[in-house]
């Protein structure tokens, strides 16, 4: 999953995905923006399948946190 998440990351900012952990910060570490991150969350949505909770995913400041949201709606 952190692999997909990577190749989705990489459409929105300028960062090479072998740069990209975990503990990467949306906004800090790999410069999205709001506008980019919530067209960013229409993906995952697509990519996965998931309906995100736009209240939840404010929470979301990591890659790893994305991931273990990821997981949690898909269960």
């Amino acid at each position: 999953m952190l692999d997909q998440l990577k190749d989705l990351i990489v459409n929105y900012v300028d960062v090479d995905p072998d740069d990209i952990s975990e503990d990467s910060q949306f906004i800090a570490d790999l410069g999205f923006n709001s506008y980019d991150f919530m067209s960013f969350l229409g993906d995952i949505e697509d990519e996965f399948e998931i309906e995100i909770d736009e209240r939840e995913v404010i929470n979301v400041k990591t890659v790893g946190e994305a991931v273990k949201y990821i997981e949690q709606l898909q269960n």
